[in-house]
């Protein structure tokens, strides 16, 4: 049964996104809001859990999961990132984007793409979001919640609660988030000189990227 966790956006209380976390901790599922729609959560080195992550939200290892992370410095702990990339980067971080990149060592092979070998990342930019990543002490693995056999995501944590509540363990309530998922762009083609690809227009706006 999912537990209910409600906080103010702007002020969220460490110790109720403390027993959030430990929650996850524990190999558990959360639904938590980003600057985006809302996410599916849990441990990155927690191989059940992620398997439990890919079910709720009903997709295979092809489908790319994504790394919240709490700045771009951890960001490139987890991929692999040249001076072009890096740039482009910093400019759409923290925000509603999703970049694709080469996975680094630090991310589990089961993890990333499996013939591609690469990993979606992203610095969301919500203040009850990164609170939790601080608590936490690193990232988390995330995909958008959107329920098995749904095209939309639930913005709504009771809405949540209701659909998904015997497969979650937390559900973090901070108000209502966009429907929009992220603007998912893959760098990878930057590597060889190539332009960056646009996967999915979401809330991120590209021509804050120049694209």
């Amino acid at each position: 049964m999912a537990q209910l966790f409600e906080v103010h956006p702007d002020n969220p209380p460490a110790r109720l996104l403390k027993q959030a976390v430990a929650l996850i901790q524990r190999g558990g599922i959360a639904a938590v809001p980003t600057d985006s729609s809302y996410a599916l959560v849990c441990q990155l080195d927690d191989k059940a859990a992620a398997d439990s992550l890919r079910r709720i939200r009903g997709v295979d290892d092809k489908h790319h999961l994504t790394l919240l992370c709490r700045d771009l410095s951890e960001l490139s702990t987890y991929a692999r990132v040249d001076n072009k990339q890096f740039r482009l980067l910093k400019v759409a971080t923290p925000g509603p984007y999703t970049f694709i990149l080469e996975a680094s060592k630090e991310v589990p092979r089961r993890l990333s793409h499996p013939s591609r070998k690469t990993i979606g990342l992203r610095v969301p930019d919500h203040k009850t979001l990164q609170t939790l990543l601080e608590i936490h002490g690193g990232p988390l693995l995330a995909t958008t919640l959107i329920p098995r056999g749904e095209t939309e995501s639930l913005s709504d944590a009771q809405d949540i609660t209701g659909t998904l509540e015997h497969e979650l363990a937390a559900v973090i309530d901070a108000g209502a988030c966009h429907k929009d998922p992220t603007t998912v762009i893959d760098l990878t083609p930057m590597a060889d000189g190539g332009d960056p690809l646009v996967i999915r227009q979401g809330r991120g706006a590209l021509a804050v990227l120049g694209l």
